[in-house]
């Protein structure tokens, strides 16, 4: 019992589940590859029904069942599996959470990167030895014109022993094995510079690289890979962690499963639907909706913990060499198969050197015989038979039996003057061949120049970009249990929204005590439009131009430290209320429950104030009944002590009383504010405060060029505007040139003003300012919209 055991375990062991470290492959894929050569599968001809190749390798190479060469195929076709496919597969070859379809539906030929493991078969490369029954011959390795092992990995169950190895980028591993091939003494450090972790088919993120290193140095050592996710606004109002890559050899059922099995058991919080995307077209795509008031980073940090979001890759790089089970590291792994390169070029150069010179040898005993054609059909026509020709021929001529039997099968159309030249040139250049492959079986540098030639080769036909990013970061298993209870919902305290001019918004974390501090220097979109005081996990309004106001809660907000704030990482506010029209926007921010009432402005002219604090609690509602054809142009605070200001497009600005606007209903539509000309439309809106006021005017023309038409601007100091009544015309705000015709931007507001063109970029106004009526000077560059600074 003890001897038939241990035959059992070395037969498993040799001739099913470890592969050779030197092509990287077990006895089932090697048998495959090299009967779908053998059979012509060409990735230039057309695919073959899977259970041809099946049989054909059952029939005359692997001696086992149908089943486990069929589900080798499967695995040499699957994009997921490997990270250079040695299969074409056409049909169902299967998913990570579906098996493939059965053989008899699918069809299958070589890929590419097949015929580079198996070229130069027929020279000699390697050995050949009998198949199970003695009728064939079989390769007992591939020629393998990549490290294979590396590249593709592998996973295999023997008996007392497994192999689980990862797959590599192939441009590293050929930029690592080519510095061995230069640098045979080479080290593991050395080699890591060029292979720093495995590279997985499906992506991902490797967290903590002190695992490599161990497998690396070893053969064994674990690591932990991470689906590649972000937090992306996925609806109005709606927070959600989008995956798009996946651990290695996990499917997105397998991960829905886990989730929802969490949730159920209440073992997470914060999820609210999850939803699977993913097709051929786009790919991966699971959509992971986390519920208002939850920190979508939490959260994702509690998925890390209980699904195979994060999940264990365990190296075991156990490999044959020389017949013998080995755990091998990455130095070893890559001298393997150097060596196994190496000897596979110098014996295709023997090969190919012995071809030549019997070629050469031939050619040479031709030229004798054409140079004196006629004497030598003359002995053949003397002869009795063709063994005294042979003879004769040898003796006339001086040749031997070889170039005299050539000779004698000659065709007669080879006779002519342009064989002779034919065989001139064949000889020279048979002549060149063979000095070179003697000059390179003489020098072990050359040949290892070879070797390293013809894997840049492969690298230019089949590298890819990697595709895993490694992280130096600490898994979310290895962090303490307490992580597990803490409350995933954003903590709620006092916060400040702010919209920029160009439509994004930010929740500005100010803790008590602390101070705004403005940037260093400006970034985009910092041109502040409006502000409000709220709290994180409470209510605001969003006031848009078509008179509408929106109710939000602002939790979901990207969130900056008050220490540094800039909008540019902000979301558009648009999109996050869920605002369906694109020309609808977002003209300003509003306290639901402030009593101070909020003044808004028309382009008709027309101004209202209603107090947000009696507008019903509905998710929308109207705050201004509009005429046809009007929009709200802006909206601010409005107590009665401050004053509005309407600035219209013929550069007129009225400033009144807000006292002498009486608060409204929601449903009211206002009165009238400022009076307008037959061509003129009010431009800006706003309510001004404090002495430190300022007015920015941009003049243009209409029907101006965008961008190519920049305008003149001026600041003047607001004082210099007289106060009138509300339903009057105003004050001349801005003096046009010859060929400007009205105002294209205007804006009020506490000084300094901060300019922006379309991309939220900083853009200069006059440093100095001007009269009321003045000109302005010319601007360098576009300018959008103006705003306030938040310091």
């Amino acid at each position: 019992m003890q001897g038939s055991y241990l035959e059992y375990a070395y037969s498993v062991i040799y001739s099913r589940a470890l592969p050779d470290a030197r092509d990287g492959l077990k006895p089932v894929q090697r048998r495959i590859l090299y009967q779908m050569a053998e059979m012509g599968l060409r990735p230039d001809r057309g695919h073959v029904k899977s259970a041809r190749v099946v049989g054909e390798v059952m029939g005359k190479l692997h001696p086992h069942g149908d089943t486990a060469i069929y589900d080798a195929l499967v695995r040499l076709a699957q994009d997921f599996a490997l990270r250079v496919p040695l299969v074409d597969g056409h049909g169902n070859f299967g998913s990570l959470d579906d098996g493939p379809a059965a053989a008899r539906y699918t069809e299958a030929r070589l890929a590419s990167a097949a015929m580079a493991m198996t070229e130069d078969l027929g020279e000699d490369v390697v050995d050949f030895v009998p198949n199970y029954d003695g009728q064939f011959q079989q390769p007992d390795v591939l020629p393998a014109a990549y490290p294979n092992l590396l590249v593709n990995g592998t996973t295999g169950i023997a008996v007392g022993m497994a192999t689980n190895m990862a797959p590599h980028n192939l441009t590293e591993v050929v930029a690592a094995a080519n510095f061995l091939i230069e640098n045979p003494e080479a080290t593991l450090d050395q080699l890591m510079e060029f292979v720093p972790g495995p590279d997985f088919p499906s992506g991902g993120i490797v967290v903590g690289l002190d695992g490599i290193r161990d497998a690396y140095e070893t053969g064994r050592g674990a690591i932990k890979v991470r689906g590649k996710v972000s937090v992306e606004q996925i609806g109005p109002r709606r927070t959600g962690i989008v995956v798009t890559e996946l651990p290695y050899m996990v499917g997105p059922e397998r991960v829905i499963e886990k989730l929802k099995d969490a949730v159920q058991s209440k073992k997470l919080q914060g999820i609210s639907d999850v939803t699977d995307l993913t097709d051929r077209n786009n790919g991966l795509r699971i959509v992971i909706g986390v519920k208002t008031g939850f920190d979508p980073q939490a959260v994702l940090e509690r998925l890390y913990r209980l699904t195979p979001l994060e999940d264990s890759f365990n190296f075991n790089n156990v490999a044959l060499v020389g017949g013998r089970p080995h755990t091998l590291g990455l130095v070893e792994l890559l001298r393997v198969y150097v060596d196994h390169r190496i000897e596979v070029v110098t014996r295709r150069s023997r090969y190919r050197l012995a071809r030549r010179q019997e070629r050469l040898h031939l050619v040479r005993g031709l030229l004798v015989a054409i140079l004196d054609i006629d004497e030598v059909i003359q002995v053949i026509r003397s002869s009795d038979d063709s063994e005294q020709a042979r003879a004769r021929l040898c003796q006339v001529f001086d040749l031997d039996d070889v170039q005299a039997e050539y000779i004698l099968e000659l065709r007669l159309r080879r006779l002519t003057k342009f064989s002779r030249i034919e065989l001139e040139k064949e000889r020279d250049e048979l002549l060149a061949e063979i000095a070179y492959l003697e000059e390179l079986l003489g020098s072990d540098a050359l040949l290892r120049r070879q070797v390293a030639a013809e894997l840049d080769a492969v690298v230019d036909k089949y590298g890819t970009p990697r595709r895993t990013l490694l992280m130096n970061g600490k898994p979310a298993a290895t962090r303490s249990r307490q992580s597990a209870d803490v409350d995933l919902q954003i903590a709620d305290g006092p916060t400040l929204v702010a919209l920029s001019t160009t439509g994004r918004a930010v929740r500005v974390e100010v803790p008590e005590g602390q101070q705004l501090t403005a940037p260093s220097r400006r970034s985009k979109h910092d041109a502040i439009l409006s502000t409000v005081s709220t709290t994180v996990r409470g209510e605001a309004g969003a006031l848009t131009n078509r008179g509408r106001l929106v109710r939000f809660h602002p939790v979901d907000l990207p969130s900056v430290p008050a220490s540094s704030v800039q909008l540019g990482v902000g979301v558009k506010l648009h999109d996050y209320i869920g605002l369906t029209d694109r020309s609808e926007r977002v003209i300003a921010l509003v306290a639901l429950d402030d009593t101070t009432p909020i003044a808004l402005g028309t382009a008709q002219g027309v101004v209202k104030r209603v107090v947000p604090a009696t507008v019903p609690a509905k998710p929308e509602i109207e705050v201004i009944a509009l005429k046809p054809g009007d929009e709200v142009v802006g909206a601010a605070p409005a107590p009665d002590e401050a004053e509005l200001v309407f600035v219209t497009t013929d550069a007129q600005l009225l400033r009144f009383s807000a006292a002498t606007v009486r608060p409204q209903g929601a449903s009211a539509g206002g009165m009238a504010g400022v009076k307008l000309s037959a061509k003129g439309t009010a431009l800006f809106f706003g309510a001004a405060s404090g002495d430190d006021t300022v007015v920015v005017t941009v003049s243009g023309a209409e029907g101006m060029i965008a961008g190519a038409d920049i305008g003149r601007a001026k600041i003047s100091d607001f004082s210099e505007f007289p106060a009138k009544g509300r339903a009057t015309g105003g004050v001349r705000a801005h003096g046009f040139l010859r060929g400007e015709d009205r105002l294209t931007l205007a804006w009020v507001g506490p000084d300094p003003a901060l300019a922006v063109d379309a991309t939220g970029s900083v853009r200069k106004l006059p440093q100095t300012l001007a009269k009321r009526d003045a000109s302005g000077q010319p601007l360098d560059a576009v300018v959008s919209s103006i705003g306030r600074t938040l310091v």
